[in-house]
């Protein structure tokens, strides 16, 4: 049996300092440890047993810090390189898959879920483990135990989440046990020149068309010489504007993009000109766009194609305009760079503002949306999100948008668990939508654009 090096022990110690108390937990539970102890000591013997006794120690710690999507640790702890990708290629998955899958369907649990779990548990679990139970893989490791649940034996808790109204996950379980079956009958090895073949498992634990290994990861996140995410390490990561017209949730965003490391400058009740002024100033200060990123936040009443700020008539300022400012021709400082749009629109009827052109529309000649700089698309790299409400949403007391309260939240979560934004913007509409279904009155409504050309992960 061969001794962890120095390295690995090193290694060890600074993960288990790192992860907290839940990340803890899971990772027992990803190793196949059943105990109760979580505790950051005893996670370093187990960690040193699992080690001691692996072939491939290394690439088993970076999985682990894959699976928990400390992607943070997996760079500065555990060092992956090129070399390593190919290892995992040849060796296979570490982590067994039913352990990954666990712990997957934990993170997608709500509170309420794991209540409504508990109750049909009632007649099988005893009241206090299930009053101690912390989360789903508390309940599965009680299961477990009591071999009521297993790889080979899904169905008992496939159930639950059915009737839980969880359909979606309970058909993950169901792709799991399919996947079993084809697994045996001959996996395919994915080519890591080409990446054009896929693992079963790859593509039951993750849905997306990505080119990933057969440890189900995305090999473009991991491989730091490939240009397949965009940089997003300056600090601050960049720039992100918060323009609110209508006093509400512009707080809120402020203090959302600070914790990602953006420096933030948020404007209160501009007019539509007002509103121009600012985003061409913020051009001219090119000092202030040579990081990574930039993001701008655009709360206002308007119309279809119009911000109005804070006027009550005129032809306010095109949607469109505020997109094209930040096109590579128009700012060449930012090609290349992802620039975010979030938008915020309470719309009110079309015959209000006055149809006139004025001044705000005497500039909006096209900026050669077919060019090209530096070989990049003169409208590349850019994602917009745009949401749009009903007026009368603002006589409400205390009102918060449901779609940046929603989008502040995914944004949070992504920051810790390293999600990408397009993932971001899919819990984003399904919340949104979701809330739209119960409450037809509101009715919020969304337009998702982007030019990406890469992933990105705002940590």
């Amino acid at each position: 049996m061969a001794i962890p090096d120095q390295f690995q022990l090193q290694a060890i110690n600074e993960i288990a300092e790192s992860l907290s108390s839940c990340e803890r937990r899971t990772l027992f539970y990803l190793c196949e440890n059943l105990g109760t102890d979580h505790s950051a000591v005893r996670m370093k013997e187990m960690l040193k047993s699992k080690v001691m006794g692996h072939q491939n120690a290394h690439l088993f710690l970076a999985e682990l810090m894959w699976r928990l999507g400390r992607l943070d640790i997996l760079k500065k702890v555990c060092k992956v390189s090129r070399d390593d990708l190919e290892r995992i290629y040849k060796s296979g998955q570490t982590v067994p898959p039913f352990r990954v899958l666990m712990a997957n369907i934990n993170e997608d649990l709500e509170s309420d879920d794991l209540n409504r779990i508990k109750f049909l548990l009632g007649c099988k679990l005893s009241r206090e483990k299930l009053e101690k139970a912390e989360n789903f893989l508390d309940i599965v490791v009680e299961l477990e135990k009591l071999d009521s649940f297993s790889p080979e034996n899904v169905g008992f808790v496939e159930e639950c989440l059915r009737n839980i109204g969880r359909i979606d996950l309970a058909k993950k379980l169901t792709g799991y046990t399919k996947s079993v079956l084809v697994f045996w009958v001959g996996d395919v090895t994915p080519d890591i020149t080409t990446g054009s073949c896929y693992s079963w498992f790859s593509s039951v634990l993750h849905p997306r068309n990505f080119i990933t290994t057969s440890l189900g990861v995305p090999v473009q996140q991991l491989i730091n010489s490939l240009p397949v995410c965009y940089k997003f390490n300056t600090n601050p990561r960049g720039l992100c504007v918060i323009i609110d017209c209508v006093g509400n949730d512009g707080e809120l965003l402020e203090k959302t993009f600070k914790a990602l490391h953006f420096s933030v400058i948020l404007h209160k009740y501009l007019s539509a000109a007002e509103i121009l002024l600012t985003l061409e100033t913020i051009l001219s200060q090119k000092e202030k766009l040579r990081d990574d990123s930039f993001v701008c936040c655009i709360i206002s009443r308007g119309t279809e194609s119009r911000l109005l700020g804070t006027d009550l008539t005129g032809s306010g300022l095109s949607v469109d305009k505020v997109r094209r400012l930040f096109t590579a021709n128009a700012c060449p400082v930012l090609a290349g760079k992802p620039k975010l749009f979030f938008i915020q629109r309470y719309s009110i009827p079309e015959h209000l503002p006055c149809p006139r052109m004025n001044h705000l529309d005497e500039n909006l000649e096209t900026d050669g949306c077919d060019g090209v700089l530096m070989g990049i698309p003169t409208d590349a790299d850019m994602f917009w999100s745009h949401c749009w409400t009903d007026e009368r949403q603002l006589n409400q007391i205390q009102h918060c948008s449901v779609y940046l309260k929603t989008l502040t939240d995914a944004l949070h979560k992504a920051q810790k668990r390293k999600i990408n934004i397009f993932d971001v913007q899919t819990e984003v509409n399904g919340a949104v939508f979701e809330h739209s279904r119960r409450n037809p009155g509101e009715n919020y409504q969304l337009d998702v654009k982007h030019t990406l050309r890469k992933d990105l992960y705002l940590q």
